[in-house]
């Protein structure tokens, strides 16, 4: 939808667009950042053109700032940090219009549990137990600088649900599922469906677990993207 925008705003441009990443269908975004390279001339007035750019972007996409930058920055080979939340509640069905953005456990949890078993995951792991169709040369070994469960004040609304929490994750790179199956397993240790050793055992490549929840995507939120 951006390129589609810019080959519309900019028709008669050559142009090439880079992500510093991307999310799984119905995730959620509130930092994407992207490169654009134009082959000939330079946008002449940055302003105008983020105020163009906005008014022909569909209402579900936002440009917050738009700068220039040098040859030398490479979005995807250059250091980052990204930090998702995964938004959930539990113990009663929220309202219809919370579904895009909160998961909704409708069975009791153990929240305190959950909240002991999600510091297990800071550290370096091999999350082989935290991704689907494992492809060859995959990098496995992961680096989690922080997991926390915490009360969400994220996003909130007038149909959400008094209390609501977030699974913060922040780390370098994850693997494809690896936070949906995070938030799915800490969901069953919360459930009693394992226990805080399951999910040591899981991060052991020795002890291995298959696990086998997916949290859905609709709950997940890439909250931020940080540049060294």
């Amino acid at each position: 939808m951006l390129s589609k925008t810019i080959k519309h705003v900019l028709p008669d441009a050559s142009f090439k667009l880079l992500s510093s990443g991307r999310t799984d269908a119905k995730v959620s975004s509130l930092d994407g950042i992207f490169e654009l390279f134009l082959d000939h001339e330079p946008v002449q007035d940055l302003d105008v053109f983020l105020l163009l750019f906005n008014r022909n972007l569909p209402p579900d996409i936002r440009a917050t700032e738009i700068k220039t930058t040098t040859k030398d920055f490479n979005i995807i080979k250059d250091s980052k940090a990204k930090e998702y939340v995964y938004l959930f509640s539990f113990g009663e069905k929220n309202h219809p219009f919370c579904a895009p953005f909160l998961y909704n456990v409708i069975e009791y949890l153990d929240i305190d549990l959950m909240k002991e078993v999600a510091t297990g995951f800071t550290g370096t792991f091999d999350f082989s137990a935290y991704t689907a169709r494992l492809k060859p040369n995959t990098q496995v070994t992961r680096i989690v600088d922080l997991c926390e469960i915490q009360e969400n004040d994220l996003i909130n609304g007038s149909f959400f649900p008094e209390v609501s929490y977030k699974l913060v994750v922040r780390g370098k790179g994850f693997m494809r599922y690896q936070i949906r199956m995070m938030m799915g397993a800490l969901i069953q240790v919360g459930k009693g469906e394992l226990s805080k050793q399951d999910i040591l055992n899981s991060l052991d490549s020795d002890k291995r677990i298959t696990l086998t929840t997916v949290a859905p995507g609709s709950g997940l939120i890439l909250n931020e993207v940080k540049f060294d």
